[in-house]
């Protein structure tokens, strides 16, 4: 009877049902709910009721796994997509739609038509003139969206190793967390995010700059562009597994109130650690769990609205399956696989050939097939051994009187008698001229 009671949900499904039962508390309005969740003011209302008379269960579609009423066939949508690259080659979606519906009477949503197109690679996406920019108004709850950043400086003013900074800053009530690392890179990202998490819970969205760690540059396969999909960075993937939106700022401008902590940290926060005779990253950071308390409590904010955004863990979630770096590997035929110049045995068998590789905070490392953990070893690879000189062949030259060269040499002896005869002859004409 206890496993019928179990409600299996998806992250966007927690999220929504987070939201929905602040309405049902009545701390949150619907107009403000329907613009977090994006949906419209009758779908809340429609999702509240249900949620009301079915419980937690009443927020999953009802739809799910089932196909669509509206869908259509395959072979109309191959149909349309090969007269659209050969009798319509060059023609935009808009276009397109209207001579499919004059001339072959096929008739479709210009939407549909565009995605079509846009999956087999035969139309992009138009990118719109950017907006003009002006000042933007403080969220209204705490924990809509935080601000990051890290601040590459010598904290230490020479006493120790130069450091990064890593910055959390709310945009609502200027609440601040901050961590010390040795570099700004993806690790420090998921261990600065996992001790945030931990703190205040899972925000609703952050706020970045475009630096490799949160923005990646890659380039995309055949794949991608075929399927219209961005290149995700480690940090961005983990965010869409926890439910968490990331937005990119193109300008140091656009995220300014981190931009302007790290000024008042590297005045403060300095000649504070300064007092302290602070010199390394570890002293620095038990030093931050004195200071930010205190520092919140002087300069932080009310928020517009009194309520909290953050959404608190699930007991079924663990951030070091999330917040890892995961990459992909094949498994060769000798069950072995090559990871950071590393060989790794897989001693599990049954198993595909695809599999993934976790690196954790810890510098742990954990192999997976699906969701079963795979058993490995490290293969210690021997150093190579110097390689023996080798020998030069001795060339054996034969004498010359040997039958090779005997023929040669008397031909060449002839020649030179012969040459001297001539001289010899031509010296007394050469005194009578």
């Amino acid at each position: 009877m206890a496993k019928e009671d179990i409600i299996i949900m998806k992250q966007k499904e927690l999220k929504r049902l987070h939201i929905i039962r602040k309405i049902l508390e009545k701390t949150i309005k619907q107009v403000k709910a329907a613009d977090l969740l994006g949906l419209s003011g009758r779908q809340i209302r429609r999702v509240v009721v249900r949620v009301k008379e079915e419980g937690n269960k009443g927020i999953i579609h009802k739809s799910r796994g089932q196909p669509s009423n509206r869908k259509l066939p395959d072979a109309l949508k191959n149909k349309v997509i090969k007269l659209c690259q050969t009798k319509y080659k060059g023609f935009g979606p808009t276009l397109a739609n209207e001579k499919l519906f004059e001339i072959d009477n096929i008739k479709v949503g210009n939407q549909t038509l565009r995605n079509w197109l846009m999956q087999a690679g035969s139309w992009g996406a138009n990118h719109r003139r950017r907006k003009y920019r002006r000042w933007r108004e403080r969220k209204h709850y705490f924990g809509e969206m935080i601000q990051v950043d890290g601040s590459h400086h010598d904290w230490f003013e020479g006493r120790g190793p130069k450091c990064v900074l890593m910055g959390y800053i709310d945009d609502a009530t200027s609440i601040r967390f901050a961590r010390f690392y040795t570099h700004e890179g993806t690790m420090p990202a998921f261990d600065s995010l996992k001790r945030y998490i931990k703190r205040y819970g899972l925000p609703r969205s952050l706020y970045l700059d475009r630096h490799t760690t949160y923005k990646s540059n890659g380039k995309l396969t055949i794949e991608d562009e075929l399927n219209n999909r961005e290149k995700l960075s480690q940090l961005e993937r983990a965010a869409k597994e926890m439910e968490i939106e990331i937005i990119h700022a193109n300008l140091p401008q656009a995220k300014g109130r981190v931009e302007r902590s790290f000024r008042t940290y590297q005045d403060r926060l300095i000649k504070e650690m300064r007092l302290k005779g602070i010199s390394n990253i570890k002293e620095a950071n038990r030093f931050l769990a004195y200071f930010l308390p205190g520092h919140n409590k002087r300069f932080s904010i009310k928020p517009v609205k009194e309520n909290n955004l953050h959404r608190h863990l699930s007991e079924d979630i663990n951030l070091d399956t999330i917040l890892c770096i995961k990459q992909k590997r094949t498994l060769r035929n000798d069950f072995t696989i090559a990871y950071k110049k590393r060989f790794y045995q897989v001693l599990d068998k049954d198993i595909g050939k695809i599999i993934e590789v976790q690196e954790r905070i810890n510098g742990s490392l954990h192999i997976f097939y699906r969701e079963k953990r795979l058993r490995y070893k490290p293969i210690i690879i021997r150093q190579k051994q110097d390689k023996p000189k080798l020998k030069l062949k001795k060339i054996v030259r034969p004498s010359l009187e040997h039958p090779w060269k005997k023929a040669s040499y008397d031909r060449m002896i002839l020649e030179k008698a012969h040459l001297k005869t001539k001289e010899a002859s031509e010296e007394p004409a050469l005194v009578e001229a």
